[in-house]
């Protein structure tokens, strides 16, 4: 039976990708500083710790592992990034992990691994005009990320790239786009847009209102998670080692994001403008490439996609006391 590993497997991005994996006939081996969140999720094979220790990486990459998926990091939405007070953990947590991890899948001789960087990696003075963001891979350098997160997944992709060269780690990278959808973040002070903006919704009361970080004009994309596992699948079966974005085309402005969300639930609110971290003007996805090397595309709408996840938060909102307003309403990817 084919065999692969993956490193933060009780994440979100993680869960979905055992999922698929297991469908696909792999037998999983998950490993993660928590338990797997469900039965329909849980890899074959579960380790339970701290993926910042290299013995804690040795035991879980067994020689000859086929394939293995490094996405384990310290991060959050902008309320978490954007605060400053986590930079040096997101820095140093992230690094840890992303070197040890290239060095142990060099030894070990992993068949080909995967590494998800992230949109924030681009430089900011090319997602000043919200209608017009450019977002192509080859917009990288000169570099000027608008985080430490940013700044972190552009070391990784770095360093797993110069691996690549001098040491023979067959890698694939890709920068994803604010990846939403059933079992995203959507309270605690980590979750992004999508899954912030829906809770705040579903705990509003029809006629009431809802805060929006910023002037509600900043403009993103967002990719549901289906098609964010497609397009992680089709780069791994491909023969181009990236960078590549996966991510979605359709831009969308924070109030009209908002305005949709509401749609959905049927709900009328008043937006209030308060101040907060927005970060840069605008951000989507450029898939051209990614089209180009493995035929891919999103699938999925983001009304439709919003929908499937309104659905979900509102049904996880009704057991939970309502969430201050204070948090995060603006995405990170």
């Amino acid at each position: 039976m084919k065999n692969a590993v993956v490193f933060g497997s009780s994440g979100f991005i993680g869960s979905h990708l055992v999922k698929r994996l297991r469908a696909e006939g792999w037998r999983v081996r998950g490993v993660d500083l928590r338990p797997p969140a469900g039965a329909d999720c849980s890899p074959d094979d579960f380790v339970l710790g701290d993926l910042k220790l290299p013995h804690v990486i040795e035991a879980a990459v067994e020689p000859g592992t086929e394939q293995l998926y490094q996405l384990a990091a310290d991060m959050g939405g902008a309320g978490y990034i954007f605060s400053g007070d986590h930079d040096a953990d997101v820095m140093f947590n992230s690094g840890l992990i992303n070197l040890h991890t290239a060095e142990i899948a060099r030894r070990r001789q992993v068949g080909r691994m995967f590494f998800p960087s992230s949109a924030c990696i681009y430089p900011k003075h090319n997602q000043q005009d919200p209608g017009a963001p450019d977002c192509a891979e080859d917009t990288a350098y000169p570099a000027d990320p608008d985080s430490e997160y940013g700044w972190e997944k552009l070391f990784a992709e770095r360093l797993y790239l110069a691996y690549r060269r001098t040491r023979g780690l067959d890698v694939r990278i890709a920068r994803l786009h604010n990846v939403y959808g059933p079992g995203n973040p959507w309270a605690g002070g980590r979750e992004k847009a999508p899954g912030a903006l829906c809770r705040k919704v579903a705990q509003a009361r029809d006629g009431g209102e809802m805060e929006i970080w910023g002037d509600g004009r900043q403009t993103r994309s967002f990719l549901y998670i289906d098609d964010c596992v497609d397009g992680v699948r089709a780069l791994m079966q491909s023969d181009c080692p990236g960078p590549v974005n996966i991510g979605s085309q359709e831009l969308i402005a924070i109030d009209d994001f908002a305005q949709l969300i509401m749609r959905v639930a049927g709900k009328r609110l008043t937006l209030r403008h308060v101040p907060g971290p927005v970060g840069v003007r605008g951000r989507v996805s450029d898939n051209r490439l990614m089209e180009r090397i493995a035929g891919w595309q999103p699938r999925v709408s983001l009304e439709e996609g919003i929908s499937r996840t309104y659905r979900w938060v509102a049904a996880q909102a009704e057991a939970r006391p309502r969430e201050p307003d204070s948090v995060s309403s603006l995405s990170r990817a």
